[in-house]
């Protein structure tokens, strides 16, 4: 298990775990918050459409630290369990929600779109392939695939039918990220209120 260091809302720096063994050896290796390319979130072959946050996993009782795994094998995306302190405020757990929320809806989208993505390029795969008289698989029994030129119409095609919902997609991320930046500030300054307080009271001791 290794760690990262990272800064969470008011400016704190807390360590991130990276879970080593609670996800399938059949998780590829690439992902991102947003999407890798135009396309997919990473590429991965879709068998689902769940959000698998964690896949069942918890950290120890005596974790104080989010949780970071490796990407989902359906959307791509690196999961994230979120800390709950116990001395959570209202506007801590409001943060919070808004980023599982953002985490959950970013999960559905791209476990969808990878899986119609990977039906679709079959399909025309098929369709080309079918058409020169090919089968899917070659005397070796390797999978026939077709050049560069011939899957840029596909990739090409692709984009333009789903132009409208990424345009979507994109919308709702940079409001859902505008949300959650907004509510970070006020973590922050209501952080840095309650330390300045803690600090005159002890000064006036």
């Amino acid at each position: 298990m290794a760690g990262v260091v990272v800064l969470r809302p008011g400016g704190r720096a807390h360590r991130i775990f990276l879970l080593a063994s609670s996800f399938s050896s059949s998780s590829s290796s690439g992902g991102g918050e947003r999407q890798e390319s135009a396309v997919t979130a990473g590429g991965s072959p879709e068998r689902g459409d769940h959000t698998s946050a964690g896949l069942g996993f918890r950290p120890p009782a005596h974790s104080c630290n989010d949780w970071i795994g490796p990407p989902d094998k359906h959307s791509n995306l690196r999961p994230i369990i979120f800390y709950v302190p116990p001395d959570e405020s209202p506007l801590e757990r409001r943060l919070r929600e808004a980023r599982q929320e953002a985490q959950e809806c970013n999960q559905r989208f791209w476990a969808r779109q990878n899986r119609t993505f990977c039906q679709e390029k079959e399909e025309f795969i098929y369709s080309r392939l079918k058409a020169k008289g090919l089968e899917m698989r070659d005397k070796t029994g390797q999978k026939a695939t077709l050049n560069a030129e011939e899957m840029a119409d596909f990739y090409k095609d692709f984009l333009s039918k789903n132009f409208r919902k990424h345009m979507q997609y994109n919308r709702d991320w940079y409001k859902r990220n505008f949300t959650i930046t907004f509510l970070m500030g006020q973590v922050a300054l209501m952080r840095a209120l309650r330390w300045l307080r803690w600090k005159k009271k002890n000064v006036g001791n």
